[in-house]
Order: C-alpha cells, then sequence, then structure tokens
C-alpha cells in the first residue's frame, strides 16, 4: 500500500530568476534559472522526500518535455503506474519569473486528453490522496474516500478570474483543503484569510489556508480547535511550489499524527526551506536539509523528535 497517491497536472518548469520585473519594450538578463518539474509533481516529490511512499495519477505528453518529467519523478521514487503518456499531446510548459520575493508565472499548455477519473478508475490503495480540484470531475475522490483513504484538496490560481464557487463542491468528497489566503477569499467572496477559513469550514471538516509571510491558519470544524502560525523567517529566492510543499509537509505531518498545530508548523517550515531557492519541486527539502535548520535553531525542539523517528526512511 501507499501512503498518499496525488493526482493533477504535472508541468515542466523553466524558472528565471531576475532582478527587476521586465517591461515591456525591454530586456531583463536572468541572474540564474532553474529547470524542474512542476504542478502536481511539486507534490508528489515533496511528499517522496520526506520519506512517503508516493504515487502519482497524472497525463505525460509523449514529448522531450515529458520524457525528461517521468524520467526525474521516477529517479525520486515516485510511483507512476496510475500516470499515461499521450501521443499528440504537449505536456505543458511554465515560465517563473522570480523576483522582489515573489514570482509570475506564464504558461503554454492545453487541457489533457484523459481526465484524473479515466486515470484512476478504482480506488487506490493509499492511506492518504490528494488532489488539485478546479472546474472539472473529480468522482474519484469519493470513491477513495469511501474506499478509507483520508482525501486532501487544494485548488490553484482561476486564469478566468470567476472564481466559480461551483468548484467548491468538491469539497463535500474531502476531509482536509488546503488554499492559500487569495484562492481562498476569491472562491468564498469574503475580505479576510480568516473569514474565508471559516466560511469553508461550512464544507469540509479541516481548512488550512497558507498566507505567505503572514504564516497559516487553521480550523477543525468538528473540535472548533483553531491555530495561526507565523512564517518562519527565511530569504526568499522563489515562491513556486511553495504551496504545495506547505500541502505535502500538513498531509506528511498528518499521517504522522502529530497535533495540529504542529503540522501546521511542519508545513510552514517546509514551505520556508523551499522558498529558499530555485525551482518548484527540484528545492522541496529533503530531511539533510530540516536536520540542518534544527542544528541551527535548536527551539524548535518538536523537529528534532521528527528527525530522529523519521530521517532514516
Amino acid at each position: 500500500m501507499l501512503d498518499v497517491v496525488v493526482s493533477g497536472l504535472v508541468f515542466e518548469d523553466l524558472v528565471l530568476g531576475l532582478p527587476t520585473a521586465p517591461r515591456p519594450g525591454t530586456e531583463v538578463w536572468a541572474t540564474e534559472s532553474h529547470e524542474s518539474p512542476g504542478g502536481i509533481a511539486n507534490f508528489a516529490v515533496a511528499l517522496a522526500r520526506l520519506g512517503l511512499r508516493t504515487g502519482m495519477a497524472a497525463a505525460f505528453g509523449a514529448d522531450a518535455g515529458g520524457d525528461r518529467v517521468w524520467a526525474y519523478l521516477t529517479a525520486e521514487g515516485i510511483d507512476l503506474t496510475l500516470s499515461q503518456r499521450l501521443a499528440g499531446w504537449q505536456t505543458p510548459l511554465t515560465v517563473a519569473l522570480a523576483y522582489a520575493g515573489d514570482r509570475a508565472l506564464v504558461t503554454r499548455g492545453t487541457p489533457p486528453l484523459l481526465s484524473a477519473d479515466e486515470l484512476i478508475t478504482t480506488p487506490p490503495a493509499a492511506r492518504a490522496v490528494a488532489a488539485h480540484i478546479g472546474p472539472w470531475p473529480n468522482e474519484w475522490l469519493a470513491k477513495a474516500k469511501a474506499a478509507g483513504s483520508v482525501v486532501f484538496a487544494d485548488v490553484g490560481w482561476d486564469p478566468s478570474e470567476q472564481w466559480d464557487p461551483a468548484v467548491l463542491d468538491q469539497l463535500q468528497h474531502c476531509d482536509v483543503f488546503l488554499p492559500n489566503a487569495d484562492e481562498a477569499m476569491a472562491y468564498t467572496r469574503t475580505d479576510s484569510p480568516e473569514q474565508a477559513m471559516r466560511r469553508l469550514a461550512e464544507q469540509v471538516p479541516l481548512v488550512v489556508v497558507s498566507n505567505g509571510a503572514a504564516g497559516a491558519t487553521a480550523l477543525d470544524a468538528g473540535t472548533g480547535e483553531q491555530v495561526a502560525v507565523p512564517a518562519y523567517p527565511v530569504p526568499a529566492a522563489d515562491t513556486t511550489g511553495a504551496g504545495d510543499v506547505f500541502a505535502a509537509g500538513f498531509i506528511a505531518a498528518t499521517l504522522w499524527e502529530l497535533p495540529l498545530a504542529q503540522r501546521v508548523r511542519f508545513a510552514a517550515l517546509t514551505a520556508a526551506l523551499s522558498v529558499t531557492r530555485l525551482g518548484g519541486a527540484d528545492a522541496a527539502p529533503r530531511w539533510a536539509d530540516l536536520a540542518a535548520w534544527q542544528a541551527a535553531h535548536p527551539e524548535d525542539r518538536y523537529l528534532e523528535a521528527l528527525i530522529s523517528a523519521h530521517s532514516g526512511r
């Protein structure tokens, strides 16, 4: 049995570190660049590096980009049994322009020829499943939940900026929802992350809202427990994939049965370490990175126990 199966869109990412934002009619030279898988691959790689047995259901183009991403994920130990390579379809490409502690994304691609429901025809044998939800069907989530998996979901940027609330109907099949603050407020038509979190808690048992440098908050709708965790102060080189790494850290900590506050803290730390270098999946921290952080910050005693328990996995 796998620990986690993830499903969503896979991208090939090209991240360019820029000294300033480009302006029309001008040229900016990147100070550095990095290529790595992106999209749901950020989730999968982050989970695998934390020692979880991870599978992924996704479409890959039968092209050079798809070959590179497939080989990378295989080398990371990710089970791609539920994934397929599709002839006649290009692997989506995202160019991330990283500057001023944030990033802007430009993506080329078309929807894959196979949906998640077509890739996952029977519930996967996994302790947990995770998916990007959006304006597409995800009926497999209901089947996975019925089969006993814990269901995690997040959501991405809506390029139409319509933020159709109907997307949230899929939360009825989910146990945990992990949007960022902008997404949470846009889908709920609220004015603050706190308001958005409370509105979402009416639809899903546990809501965790990440908010970049402002930290993260979580609300357990069943018990009423609410926690707020500040962000870890780190120099940000590139925030690409940080939300996915945050979610992966939270999923891992949930499967380790940590208290809610520690789950959010661990997620915040994994995300913080990921933004200190370029790349989405490639920047996901390994246990050696977490151990180095703990050695420099011995006050995080709970992390010392985690490292002792899991770093050999």
